[in-house]
């Protein structure tokens, strides 16, 4: 026995003891019982004084890890509501049509998937029956992120009860001709059933949790009282190996989102075999979920087990189901009854023994068919235990079979993920291990028939009025009638026109000053969201602390170190500001809960998420795919935008190529503003259109990007030339001409050239103006290139047009239509984001741009680096006019030694 004095030292070892004899006592008892007892039982004996110690309040460390059993035991499970009989059935539908979808589907090689809701439709029916409110009571109803690969079994219940027709479900992943359904849960595609897109693995429980932290937000601020609403979320056990899928526990558990329920379908397989071969994948996620502070409901072993719990007297079946790794049990479940007595039993006497008082039958109901998940007493208890649960979030851990009820073909079979199909053999057994009232005469030529018992049928009307007493069907997404939200003054926007005189300001305060002006409206200023991931001193937003506050659900239970300042950190349970701490990801999460709330909860937000630019499209572009897929609406706000302009900061601060993963987002509207006039303009366009009347044949289901910049420059006043507002909407209009630009140009007749550029670059590129008139005779106009983007879609749109046999010219060529001489783009931003327009532009192209990786320096040693400073645009712009004759050959390389290029 080990020394007790010879124990590894502790945090213990630090306090003193007020009693080493009642201390050395409790010791040597332990040492007892291990000697007498075995290690076992006196592991036991701790973990039950643990258990004990933690319910009566006692501070100790939780135990990360309980038994491999049941958390809530047979004997304590509540009687499930209902009718249970009329539920199996109901359930027996639903699996029949979805494998029948799926497998019918097949025939035309679009896929799709049976086995995951096979394992979880027992997860989903029970909720369906008595736990997910519906969006027709009171309030918003229950948020559901179902798991993507179980979206056969939702169609097949909504096709049940009677939302979706066999047409619908012979067009699942066949979506062109306009009467299919989408393979996985997608807004976007089918908007009126599906509110959260989640099979980009990992997202789903990420933004479950911010949907859940956002909910508490909108009632604590006096919002809405969305206080009833519960989250759930259904995912796999492979799926939590995303980062994304666990990255926020610890926010959920520090706020207490005992509105929040996870339900992890642990089938023990992801898509290639087992989640974890050689472990136990349930143990690590109580552990990790533990570990963060949730409250966590296992359900493993359905009640065939109970008489195997009450034979083990000595704790060798608990011990056994511990050290047995997950694909050991998955071979389990192929296996006969000799195997498993041999594997399983035959490692412990005492479980040899007990397996001699099971039959063959009794062993193989355990072992293949009898899990927590697959039994509604047991998820319905878990579910219960959820929801009352209060204080903290919780996770249910539900043990599955990955193919249950399909047949001995597709339970725990490595390759499952991929079988899209059942022969007509297996429909038929399965039809005869379901009890369906399905004939062989319904197989006509050996396509499976879709089962349906009739509109009027006692399970459809139990289906229903189940919902209708839960307030409806679910899921459901609903587009709620809302009123536009009124404008904000115009003098809120026109303020900006002026310019900033001789004050600089770099364009990231000009947007801050904006929003400064937007929150403080009367009719709109408290639907604002500002959210920022621990940067806004960076882009100038402390002064918004004292006066929104920062969102906290406990407040502020300290006084702030900066309580004497005037901008002091100040924390609210009604604050307004959402400011996540370091997580582009949350961030991204938080806006997509605000940008969807005009639908989720019928009231409309406005969320702005303002970010360093080089961490937003880089590093979570594919919740930038999920905002848009869910149709979300707001404002991305790409601060210290471009490669240049961060001085100093280097590689990997430097973004150069944001914009061009914007241009692959539809949904995304992006923006390249250069002065502050303009972003006021673009702000109050976005406002019109995603929360006021929108034009005809205008999509509301869009948001914006706005790179802004961190250099301090004159901000111009807006020029009084007509097509300006059109022009920065559009996307290009010109700022000024050579000779409005007062620049002296020697010859009458000299050549011309027409500058675009977009964001800090028009600073540059006015400087090259000023210095080709002056020191080359060269007459150059300069016009503001706001979106690169948008002018790349209207042409393309007018490409279709003509396609179609409609005339319609692009509205870049229209603007530029009779501007004399070549163009010359240039971006802070790679060639590539003005490139986007130039088989649009009839006058000779070429342009500048920041192509590369970034580096640290000064802005004038960054931009000369990357040869797109003033005097390089000279150079570019000279040698564009030597090909074409209008200056001489010799003009460019005199202007590269003049300025050391």
């Amino acid at each position: 026995m080990t020394d007790p004095q010879a124990i590894q030292p502790s945090a213990l070892d630090q306090l003193p003891d007020r009693d080493p004899e009642e201390t050395a006592e409790w010791q040597a008892s332990l040492d007892a019982v291990a000697k007498a007892a075995g290690p076992h039982r006196a592991a036991y004996l701790m973990r039950r004084t643990l258990e004990r110690a933690e319910g009566n309040g006692i501070a100790l460390p939780k135990l990360l890890e309980t038994d491999y059993v049941n958390t809530i035991p047979t004997a304590a499970e509540p009687s499930a509501p209902g009718d249970p009989e009329m539920e199996r059935r109901i359930t027996a539908w639903n699996r029949w049509n979805a494998a029948a979808m799926v497998t019918r589907g097949s025939k035309h090689g679009v896929g799709g998937h049976i086995a995951t809701f096979a394992s979880a439709a027992w997860l989903y029916e029970t909720g369906f029956n008595h736990f997910f409110r519906g969006k027709e009571a009171d309030g918003s109803g229950d948020q559901l992120y179902i798991q993507g690969h179980a979206s056969p079994g939702i169609y097949a219940r909504a096709f049940l009860d009677g939302r979706l027709t066999e047409q619908h479900l012979d067009n699942f992943r066949q979506e062109a001709g306009g009467a299919g359904l989408p393979s996985y849960p997608h807004p976007r595609r089918l908007p009126w059933l599906w509110e959260f897109p989640t099979v980009s693995m990992g997202l789903g429980p990420l933004s479950a949790i911010y949907q859940a932290r956002f909910n508490r937000y909108l009632t604590n601020r006096a919002v809405k009282d969305v206080s009833a609403s519960h989250v759930w979320a259904f995912l796999g056990d492979g799926e939590m190996d995303e980062p994304e899928s666990t990255a926020a526990l610890a926010l959920a558990a520090r706020e207490g989102l005992d509105n929040l329920t996870f339900v992890i379908n642990c089938n023990l397989q992801r898509l290639d075999g087992p989640v974890r071969a050689n472990f136990k994948i349930v143990q690590e996620l109580e552990a990790q979920f533990r570990g963060a502070g949730w409250n966590v409901i296992k359900s493993l072993w359905g009640s065939a087990w109970d008489e195997l719990f009450q034979l083990d007297t000595t704790g060798a079946l608990v011990r056994r189901l511990r050290e047995v790794p997950d694909a050991q049990v998955q071979t389990y479940q192929t296996r006969d009854a000799a195997y498993i007595r041999q594997d399983f039993f035959g490692k412990d006497p005492a479980l040899a023994e007990m397996a001699k008082l099971l039959s063959d039958d009794k062993i193989l109901e355990c072992f293949h068919l009898s899990r927590g998940g697959h039994e509604a007493g047991k998820v319905y208890a878990a579910y219960k235990a959820a929801v009352e649960f209060k204080g903290a979030p919780t996770v249910i851990l539900a043990q599955t079979v990955k193919g249950h009820t399909l047949g001995e073909g597709f339970a725990s079979k490595n390759a499952n993920h991929q079988m899209k199909k059942l022969s007509v053999d297996e429909f038929k057994a399965m039809r005869d291990l379901l009890e369906l009232p399905i004939s062989d005469a319904q197989f006509i030529d050996g396509v499976v028939p879709y089962g349906h018992p009739g509109a009027d049928a006692p399970e459809v009307r139990y289906l229903q009025e189940r919902r209708a007493a839960l307030g409806g069907p679910a899921p459901a997404r609903r587009t709620h009638a809302l009123a536009p939200l009124p404008a904000p003054a115009d003098k809120t926007f026109a303020s900006f026109d002026k310019g900033s005189g001789s004050q600089n300001v770099a364009t990231t305060m000009a947007f801050v000053r904006l929003i400064k002006d937007l929150v403080r409206d009367k009719e709109t200023g408290k639907r604002w969201v500002p959210i920022v991931p621990d940067e806004a001193r960076t882009f100038g937003m402390e002064s918004l602390f004292p006066s929104l506050g920062i969102y906290s659900p406990k407040g502020q239970t300290y006084e702030p170190v900066d309580r004497d300042q005037l901008m002091y950190y100040k924390e609210a349970e009604n604050g307004q500001i959402l400011n996540e701490g370091i997580t582009e990801a949350g961030s991204m999460a938080d806006f997509i809960a605000a940008s969807t709330s005009y639908a989720t909860h019928g009231e409309a937000m406005i969320p702005f998420y303002i970010f360093y630019s080089m961490f937003g499209w880089q590093r979570t572009a594919d919740q930038m795919w999920q905002l848009g897929d869910q149709l979300g609406r707001g404002f991305l706000v790409g601060a210290t935008a471009g490669r240049t302009t961060l001085t100093g900061e280097g590689l990997q601060h430097a973004d150069g190529h944001s914009p061009v993963i914007a241009a692959t987002n539809p949904a995304a509207l992006s923006y390249d503003p250069a002065f502050a006039y303009e972003i006021a303009a673009i702000v109050k366009d976005g406002l019109r259109r995603m929360y006021g009347e929108a034009a005809p044949g205008e999509d509301q289901n869009v948001f914006y990007y706005l790179t802004v910049y961190n250099e301090p420059m004159p901000q111009p006043a807006k020029p009084a030339a007509p097509g300006v507002d059109e022009g920065i909407l559009k996307g290009l209009y010109r700022f000024n001409t050579a000779e409005s630009a007062g620049v002296e140009i020697a010859a009458a007749n000299a050549p011309r050239i027409q500058l675009l550029a977009s964001g800090t670059a028009i600073h540059w590129t006015l400087k090259a103006q000023k210095l080709l008139a002056e020191e080359w005779g060269v007459a150059a106009d300069v016009w503001s290139a706001t979106s690169w983007t948008e002018l790349r879609r209207d042409a393309l749109e007018a490409d279709a047009a003509l396609l179609r046999g409609e005339e319609r010219t692009p509205y870049v060529r229209r603007a530029l239509q009779g501007a004399e001489g070549p163009v010359l783009a240039v971006s802070d931003y790679m060639r590539q984001v003005p490139d986007q327009i130039a088989q649009w532009v009839e006058q000779d192209w070429s342009s500048l741009g920041a192509d590369g990786f970034g580096l640290s320096d000064t802005r004038e040693a960054a931009r000369r680096h990357f040869g797109v400073d003033a005097e390089s645009v000279v150079v570019a712009a000279l040698a564009q006019l030597a090909r074409r004759g209008e200056v001489k050959a010799s003009a460019v390389k005199e202007a590269r030694e003049r300025y050391g290029l």
